[in-house]
């Protein structure tokens, strides 16, 4: 593996740090204050001017107006933008969305890119995914109450999702319900499209995450669907194949959002040195001073370091032998940048003293925002257990053991 940065690619950086330095970290206080609904016309001017700048769709190929980059080279990109929780929505690359984008390219008919994806990667509507729910564990996807049945022409879908990210104010979901009851228990699921203004779809709320509801994009919604009715047509792919179409989506997924998480690491990281460089305890006694300070400076920039280094690779391998090849390097960095990024986040806190847990800098923000991280996507527990279940077969250990 090559780990040299082409020109290129080092150059297209560039200007992606430029337009972030310049155009996106100074809104984060404005938009905080406002709230993201609010803050929609500015952060709108802000995304007209990264599309001038031809930074547009950083993850979509370029037959469909994106920039073609690798996943390798889109980490590196996502890297940079995750730095701030506006980073990749002004860039239009943002979860939910950019995956839907990626299920439309791939499953979608000609007649659903045209009413859904076209607008999506324009920009000019949102859209979210409905999977996770309430009285059904995440880390067992194949398992929903959620169920579409057909009648005539239509399915008619009932049930209860939570943590629909970015419900409010979107166009459409994808919803994952269970059409195929009889089947085995990964091809139960499919995945449709429903638009949110379609009768017997309900927003039932924000979720409140850690005493910050949030809105419109900046939230996760509790929905229900009820007798909720949508043609057969706007099935995504073939029926039963939900559970695979979400992995498909999963996988690629999981390296955006560990190098975001890694941009998280980096900022937090200076803010940290700089408060330790700049905080005097007494005259002439910065807080660097202190060893213990030191020594998580130290532990931060190795493990970062690592993080970024082990997320790179598996993006190298996804890219190089594909994604099947790749689930044991992907459910590794799933739980290992995970842990270091909330490490990083509290040692970051605790440099700041009370200052820290304050929305004066991002650092709150951040760990209320990435508190998750270890839950979504598969909880840790349930990745490294799939690790090694993977490693001790190596060793005559059976899944069933």
């Amino acid at each position: 593996m090559d780990f040299s940065t082409a020109p290129e690619t080092a150059e297209l950086l560039a200007r992606f740090r430029e337009m972030m330095q310049n155009e996106v970290l100074p809104l984060e206080k404005d938009v905080a204050a406002a709230g993201f609904r609010a803050s929609l016309p500015t952060l709108q001017t802000v995304r007209r001017k990264v599309h001038e700048a031809g930074l547009w769709l950083p993850q979509i190929s370029k037959e469909y107006g994106g920039l073609g980059l690798s996943l390798v080279e889109h980490g590196m990109v996502s890297e940079v933008l995750g730095q701030s929780t506006l980073g990749h929505y002004c860039f239009n690359c943002q979860a939910p969305d950019a995956g839907n984008m990626e299920i439309l390219i791939e499953h979608g008919t000609d007649e659903q890119k045209k009413q859904w994806l076209e607008p999506l990667l324009a920009g000019e509507i949102r859209s979210c995914f409905s999977m996770t729910e309430p009285d059904r564990p995440g880390s067992n996807p194949t398992w929903m109450d959620t169920t579409a049945t057909k009648d005539g022409d239509d399915y008619v879908i009932n049930g209860r999702k939570w943590f629909t990210s970015s419900a409010a104010g979107a166009r459409f979901a994808i919803v994952m319900a269970v059409t195929n009851p009889e089947a085995d228990r990964h091809s139960q699921a499919s995945q449709i499209i429903v638009p949110l203004d379609t009768p017997g779809f309900r927003h039932v709320r924000n979720v409140s995450i850690m005493g910050h509801a949030g809105d419109d994009y900046d939230s996760h919604a509790e929905v229900v669907y009820e007798d909720c009715r949508v043609p057969q047509a706007n099935l995504l792919g073939p029926e039963g194949a939900g559970f695979l179409i979400a992995q498909q989506r999963l996988g690629p997924g999981r390296i955006h959002h560990c190098m975001r998480w890694i941009g998280i690491c980096e900022r937090s990281f200076d803010l940290m040195c700089r408060r330790a460089a700049e905080r005097e305890l007494a005259p002439d006694k910065p807080l660097g001073t202190r060893q213990i300070v030191q020594a998580w400076i130290a532990e931060s920039r190795a493990e970062i370091n690592a993080a970024r280094l082990m997320v790179l690779q598996a993006a190298w391998k996804i890219d190089h032998e594909g994604l099947y090849e790749a689930r044991e390097e992907i459910s590794c960095i799933k739980f290992f940048v995970a842990d270091i990024l909330l490490r990083v986040i509290d040692r970051a806190i605790q440099v700041h003293g009370a200052l820290g847990i304050t929305d004066d800098t991002p650092l709150a923000t951040f760990l209320r925002h990435e508190r998750g991280a270890r839950i979504y996507d598969g909880p840790d527990e349930v990745h490294k257990m799939v690790v090694a279940k993977r490693i001790l077969r190596k060793y005559g250990i059976g899944a069933g053991s």
